[in-house]
């Protein structure tokens, strides 16, 4: 792809203007349900690791420190079921999106390599793979592209973003092990996964069971070809930060971590500390889960009343919504498509994401966010039932 093919490449969130004026103009003002930014405060603990380290006058490490590398090794032994992560397999990134865009050039793909992503998805897999001069290919069904050799790179986002479902380890290996027959690498973008909803996806402790890419159970026993995406950004009110990190197989870290050197790609040491606070720190996890499920436990119900069902939405941030396909309440017909049920939310000031931006799978649902303030979303509760 050529510098004249990117104004192809429109940002989706840029072609709302005419939703944002209507829900602007209500009288009681807009309530942001759209994009998934926090809007709580950042932990302290965080915050305190952050100004501790602010005194940073030289250069910091690409690899990172390994002070956040054993930290993130620590967590996942602690939290996702991964005993045995190699440090060295581990590279902190400036968020995660800037991977997710970039991560197929890195690894050198171009025309004639498919980079292969969910139905409905995150519309970055798409475009980082058109930059690279590859292939996207859309689908939830391993065996439409189990055995092609021209698979180079398989995204697998659980929880996923929009529709909040949650991949079970049977699909995950199977998903490891086609990959593995044609060569290809498979990263697991796992952003969500410290926010389960879903009873069969939380222990009894309250520490999620959503399984990961890494977890031997999935790779059998080996990361080869395995990388796993994850950001602070949901989990601890860091998305300012940009504190995110790649994890996996040390040999795909180590050409990543090459590249990054020469491009200067480094996340900064105050953040670095940040991180590492971050990751050994529980507690702030678990307390911010708790507000999130009482404004998906208001909004869920609100939104059933009005006649919608809310599809997957087993963990993350999200409600992935449709009209019933009957219903009593004042939601659109079913059918409609993204755009039509964003205008409905919009005329009662309500801003919501039409599910078109994450694909063709997405054209009958919205998308609901959970990330504002528990009055907002008391506002919008109100306004979703009203007739």
């Amino acid at each position: 792809m050529g510098f004249a093919d990117l104004g192809s490449l429109a940002y989706p969130w840029d072609t709302l203007d005419d939703v944002r004026a209507t829900a602007r103009a209500h009288p009681g003002g807009v309530v942001d349900l759209s994009i998934g930014t926090p809007v709580d405060p950042t932990p302290a603990v965080v915050r305190e690791a952050l100004a501790a380290a602010s005194d940073a006058h030289g250069y910091p490490l690409t690899h990172g420190t390994p002070a956040l590398r054993e930290a993130v090794a620590d967590w996942f032994a602690r939290r996702r079921g991964v005993p045995g992560l190699d440090p060295a397999g581990v590279l902190p990134t400036v968020g995660s999106k800037e991977l997710v865009g970039l991560l197929p050039s890195l690894l050198r793909l171009g025309p004639g390599d498919v980079v292969v992503h969910p139905a409905a998805a995150y519309p970055t897999y798409d475009v980082g793979a058109r930059l690279a001069g590859a292939t996207p290919l859309a689908t939830d069904d391993v065996d439409t592209w189990a055995g092609r050799r021209d698979v180079r790179l398989v995204w697998v986002n659980s929880p996923g973003n929009p529709t909040g479902q949650v991949a079970d380890v049977a699909h995950l290996r199977r998903v490891v092990e086609a990959a593995r027959d044609v060569g290809a690498v498979v990263v697991g973008d796992e952003c969500y996964a410290e926010l389960p909803w879903a009873d069969a996806w939380l222990g009894p402790d309250g520490v999620s069971r959503v399984p990961s890419l890494l977890d031997p159970r999935v790779t059998g026993g080996s990361h080869d070809g395995l990388l796993v995406a994850y950001s602070l950004s949901k989990q601890s009110n860091m998305a300012g930060y940009r504190a995110a990190f790649v994890a996996g197989d040390p040999e795909l870290v180590g050409g990543l971590l090459a590249t990054r050197k020469h491009l200067g790609m480094i996340v900064p040491a105050p953040v670095q500390a940040a991180m590492t606070a971050a990751l050994g720190d529980d507690a702030h996890v678990a307390a911010q889960r708790q507000v999130y499920l009482r404004r998906r436990t208001a909004l869920l119900r609100a939104l059933g009343t009005a006649g919608f069902v809310v599809d997957g939405s087993e963990a993350g941030l999200y409600l992935w919504a449709r009209p019933a396909e009957s219903s009593s309440g004042p939601a659109p017909q079913a059918g409609a498509s993204s755009r039509d049920l964003a205008a409905w939310f919009s005329r009662r000031g309500i801003l919501v994401g039409p599910g078109e931006f994450y694909g063709t799978a997405g054209e009958r649902h919205v998308r609901v966010a959970l990330t504002a303030p528990d009055d907002s979303v008391a506002e919008a509760v109100a306004r979703i039932t009203s007739a």
